[in-house]
């Protein structure tokens, strides 16, 4: 059976299935995903009430707090940060149709993680925005209280993507919410994120595909996997995306102020000094300016993009 967001909140969905056997825990090692040349880091937003929206990523999502004080919070899985909030009281409410965050994609070790959190959220009657089978990956979609987008998934096996030369299939389908919840019944429900967690990509509004495609390929160094209408998608390491831009309600977007709540900056992380050196000279070219061993530069709508390199 597919999960709508109406059965969801009304937590209608049958928790089917118990005494079936679940998949193995998924190894917590660094897997492919990770190890690709450029990733996405931790993104940073600014919100306006840091204690709603920080409770709402802890108790509602699962973060758990690594760091911060009264203006700032790092949240995240296995003591790493995958998202920074910064509390910004006078920020003007970001407007609809400016470029910014999409969501932020958290990406959970297995099926059956995603299945154990399905079960959790479920119970805490949490709503949400969408669902959908993407093909490569399995994906829940929600919404922090500010209306910052999130999604939460687990890849298929990379066996099974289908790649032809460097596009990959990728569509929108029905979700198999009841074989989820099943493949995640061999796991406790979770109280956090489990160890292993990573942010697996980061959605992006901007106000024209074609100039995001020159320089988030241009200038960044990223790879199209893939187009759609109004969308490109971007990766390293033959990954199905790490980034992605869409059009879809942003077209013709100014250039973000800085005085909004959203998105503060993208995090890229290089995990070798071949992959920074390379995107750090394209990036200083287009205009970009060293701090401290970051390399700082804005898209052509003002989200700020910093590279930094892995740490060893």
């Amino acid at each position: 059976m597919g999960i709508t967001r109406r059965s969801f909140v009304a937590g209608g969905v049958a928790i089917a299935g118990a005494g079936m056997a679940a998949p193995a825990h998924a190894e917590v090692a660094m897997r492919a995903e990770e190890m690709a040349p450029l990733v996405p880091g931790a993104p940073t937003l600014v919100v306006r009430d840091l204690a709603r929206v920080g409770a709402y990523y802890e108790n509602g999502i699962g973060l758990e707090r690594i760091d911060g004080d009264s203006e700032t919070r790092h949240l995240g899985a296995g003591r790493r940060t995958l998202l920074v909030l910064r509390q910004r009281k006078s920020a003007e409410q970001e407007p609809p149709g400016l470029a910014g965050l999409y969501h932020t994609a958290f990406l959970l070790p297995g099926r059956a993680e995603l299945g154990a959190w399905l079960r959790r959220a479920i119970r805490m009657r949490l709503p949400l925005d969408g669902v959908s089978d993407h093909r490569v990956s399995e994906s829940l979609y929600l919404s922090d209280p500010e209306g910052n987008g999130i999604e939460i998934y687990a890849d298929r096996p990379r066996a099974t993507w289908v790649w032809s030369g460097s596009t990959v299939e990728m569509g929108n389908h029905p979700l198999d919410g009841d074989g989820i919840l099943r493949d995640g019944m061999g796991l406790p429900e979770p109280e956090r994120l489990p160890s292993g967690t990573i942010v697996g990509h980061v959605h992006l509004r901007v106000g024209a595909v074609p100039q995001a495609e020159a320089f988030y390929a241009g200038v960044v160094g990223l790879e199209i996997t893939r187009r759609r209408d109004g969308a490109a998608f971007y990766a390293t390491g033959r990954y199905h995306h790490h980034l992605a831009t869409n059009e879809w309600e942003s077209a013709g977007s100014p250039r973000r102020s800085g005085a909004t709540t959203g998105l503060a900056q993208l995090a890229l992380v290089a995990n070798d000094a071949a992959a920074f050196d390379a995107a750090a000279e394209r990036m200083l070219a287009a205009g970009g300016a060293r701090s401290g061993r970051q390399i700082r530069v804005p898209d052509p709508w003002g989200n700020i993009v910093v590279l930094s390199r892995a740490e060893v």
